[in-house]
This record gives C-alpha cells, sequence and structure tokens, in this order.
C-alpha cells in the first residue's frame, strides 16, 4: 500500500490547485486563496509517484505502507506566486483571499524514507522543471478550448 503527498503533472482534474489556478490565471480571472496561504502542500510529479507504486508493487513487503513525497514543501501562497510569474500576471491583480476552511491542514507532507530505504525509491522530477512543463500544458489545454 502507498499514500502520496498532492501530485501534479498533466491530465490532472480541472478542479485541482494547479490546473484550477493555471485556467484562471489565463483565462484573466482571479485565483482562490485560502486564508493568508501559509499552508503547506508537499508535491510529488505523477510519474515519480507511479514509479513509487510499481517499486512497492515489486518490491515491497505484504502489508507494509510506504509514503510516496516528493520532497517539494511549498506554501500555497509561493506556488501560487509561481504561477502567476509563468502566466505573467501581477500578484495585486490575481490573488483573491478566500476564507479558510474549517479544519484545513496547515501542512500536508510525507516521510519518504522508508520507501527510499526499502524501495530504493526517490522522487526524481525537478519541481522547478516540471511545473513549467506542467503550465505549457495546461495553458495549450486553455488555448484549445477557446
Amino acid at each position: 500500500m502507498t499514500r502520496a503527498s498532492n501530485n501534479y503533472g498533466s491530465n490532472q482534474y480541472p478542479e485541482k490547485l494547479i490546473p484550477l489556478f493555471i485556467s484562471k490565471l489565463l483565462s484573466g480571472k482571479k485565483v482562490p486563496l485560502y486564508g493568508n496561504g501559509e499552508n503547506v502542500r508537499d508535491w510529488i510529479h505523477v510519474s515519480d509517484h507511479v514509479l513509487g507504486i510499481d517499486r512497492a508493487f515489486h518490491d515491497g513487503k505484504s502489508g507494509e505502507i510506504y509514503n510516496l513525497g516528493g520532497g517539494n514543501e511549498i506554501m500555497n501562497i509561493d506556488i501560487t506566486k509561481k504561477l502567476i510569474s509563468l502566466a505573467g500576471r501581477s500578484e495585486a491583480d490575481a490573488i483573491e483571499h478566500v476564507a479558510d476552511r474549517l479544519g484545513h491542514d496547515i501542512r500536508y507532507a510525507l516521510d519518504s524514507s522508508k520507501a527510499e530505504r526499502d524501495l530504493h525509491w526517490k522522487p526524481l522530477k525537478n519541481f522547478e522543471e516540471e511545473i513549467a512543463k506542467t503550465f505549457e500544458f495546461y495553458s495549450k489545454s486553455v488555448q484549445n478550448e477557446g
């Protein structure tokens, strides 16, 4: 069994944070940022997640749980600023602060050391490079819709 942190990459459901924010930014709309945006999330590229699942399936022990994190703990405000920058927008006209959800996790990240040790797995994708590729993928999707 595996547990993963937040996935990113192409072909995600459009309501997920990264594709939703990219779509809104490219459409000239504001992105809804919960609270002050200081909630932390760990991001793992979908291909690293798939490799971790494959390793757990082939090399893992029955009954064990393996955490698969990307090692990219980032505050929501920082990923928002990164996407705003990639969209060529200014922060002042791109963020709408909304009330935080009740019970919203302050930090969501996983310790992957067991998977690294037992499965000889670790995430390989560079977040900065892959978030730019992810942005490019969704920007082409938005252009094709319009």
